[in-house]
């Protein structure tokens, strides 16, 4: 069935619009998706992509994963494909620091445009059903497709998404499964003290529905996300409000 040119035109506004906002656009790989999301493994698999210790002078947490106050309030633009969720962890860096695989695996892609998060970005399959993308690099990686790596390896420099590495230089990190379908909450995938990582750096909160005010405000009780279904936060009454509805 052919698009109507108004549907063609949509769709390519849209991805323009994600790309140019450092959001990652999805990519559905030839493979059979399953139903429903694989579960997470039991324990986490993962270790943080620094060698440094988190401090406000090296990396924090800027942006969580999940149903963000900032991702909420653009949920039909920028995050439509994630269906209103950050579908990714943004670690506050300064540009130029060391970029390190989270876990052992096999290089994908680099530089995948269709996936965004620019200006260049890598992605690693860890051969367990899931894998890592690494988005707003300084610069192309090295690393070659198929090209083997171990967890600590140095797979890129951290970058800024504008492109000056003084406008809000950071490492966008997303799990995802090897379908590329659904995305995960780095948090429960990672082996990190995550309590301790939340006391610091400044961060956006979690958009609440007063009506279930409890569900998804912490950093690690957020869903999984599949790319293009139905928005989840369309909320009738929100809060912090929705500065688009006023």
């Amino acid at each position: 069935m052919r698009l109507s040119r108004t549907l063609r035109f949509g769709l390519l506004g849209l991805a323009i619009g994600l790309l140019l906002s450092g959001a990652a656009v999805p990519l559905y790989a030839q493979v059979s998706v399953p139903a429903e999301p694989p579960d997470p493994p039991e324990q986490p698999p993962f270790g943080l992509p620094f060698a440094t210790e988190p401090s406000l002078s090296t990396w924090y947490i800027v942006q969580w994963y999940g149903n963000t106050t900032f991702a909420y309030h653009w949920r039909n633009y920028y995050y439509e494909a994630g269906q209103g969720l950050h579908f990714g962890l943004d670690f506050s860096v300064r540009c130029g620091t060391e970029i390190q695989a989270i876990g052992d695996g096999i290089v994908t892609y680099v530089d995948e445009a269709r996936y965004g998060s620019g200006p260049h970005n890598l992605i690693i399959d860890h051969q367990n059903g899931f894998t890592s993308l690494y988005g707003h690099l300084l610069e192309r990686s090295s690393l070659k497709p198929s090209e083997a790596v171990k967890q600590g390896d140095v797979i890129g420099l951290s970058g800024d998404p504008d492109g000056t590495c003084d406008s809000r230089p950071h490492l966008h990190l997303e799990i995802r499964d090897d379908t590329y379908h659904y995305a995960y909450n780095p948090v429960i995938f990672i082996d990190a003290d995550w309590d301790t990582l939340a006391l610091f750096g400044p961060m956006w909160g979690f958009q609440q529905d007063l009506t279930d005010p409890r569900r998804w405000v912490t950093p690690t009780d957020q869903p999984p996300v599949d790319f293009w279904s139905e928005t989840l936060n369309d909320y009738a009454y929100p809060w912090p409000p929705d500065w688009l509805q006023q």
